[in-house]
Formats: structure tokens, C-alpha cells, sequence
């Protein structure tokens, strides 16, 4: 007897993709996050392709990663996805420090953030 099937955890007409322990801070990563919500996925790739910003690559290649799972895993229609959600939130954080003057330490906190996209179907057949 095999177990029963884990329950989706979004709609029948969605998609999601996480990507964990990215580099920057979450209120950086949410500027990224933010320029690509309720977008067609075509164009929020454009954007992002185009986009100045270092994590702007991560969060493309989350949102490539959204895309495949939903023509593979949920078959659905590449050409009607738009970006229903994405948001971000906060990982481990990493501490470092630098000697300072009179015996003091200076704190250098290296922050780590994780991104969640949702992708959804939008159109005639959802």
C-alpha cells in the first residue's frame, strides 16, 4: 500500500517556485520582487533580463523555474501565465565583524532572504 498523495498547495490553475538562501537583503530583494507582480510572464521576463539590479538574475531564474513546473508538472498554457504572487522573506543571517578603534567590534551582519513566485493561468480555459 503506498501513501496518500501529498494535497496541492495552490489552486489547479497555478504554479510556485521557491528559491531559498539568496544573498541580499530581503527589503532589496522585495524592490526585484515587487517590478514583476501581476505581470505577463513574457514581460516579467523582459524586465528582469534587463533590470541593472545583481539579484534580478536569481529571481529570474526562480520565475523560469515557476514557468517549467507549470507546463510539466500542472499542464498548463506558457503563453496565458501572469504573476499572480511573489513575496519575500527572511533567512538566516550571518555574522560578521571587523575590529574597531578603543577595543570595540563593529557587527557586519550579512543577510540572506527567500522568494516565493506563484504563477497562475488567466484566459479561456481557467
Amino acid at each position: 500500500m503506498s501513501t496518500e498523495k501529498n494535497p496541492r498547495r495552490v489552486a489547479e490553475n497555478e504554479a510556485m517556485a521557491i528559491s531559498r538562501m539568496l544573498r541580499t537583503s530581503p527589503q532589496k530583494l522585495n524592490l526585484v520582487a515587487g517590478l514583476i507582480r501581476g505581470k505577463k510572464v513574457e514581460k516579467a521576463l523582459a524586465d528582469l533580463t534587463f533590470s541593472k539590479r545583481r539579484i534580478a538574475g536569481d529571481v529570474k531564474k526562480c520565475l523560469q523555474s515557476a514557468i517549467a513546473n507549470a507546463e510539466n508538472n500542472h499542464n498548463l498554457d506558457v503563453d496565458s501565465l501572469i504573476v499572480a504572487e511573489s513575496w519575500v522573506g527572511k533567512n538566516l543571517v550571518m555574522k560578521r565583524g571587523r575590529p574597531r578603534a578603543r577595543g570595540r567590534f563593529g557587527k557586519i551582519m550579512k543577510p540572506f532572504s527567500e522568494l516565493t513566485i506563484i504563477v497562475r493561468q488567466v484566459g479561456e480555459s481557467a
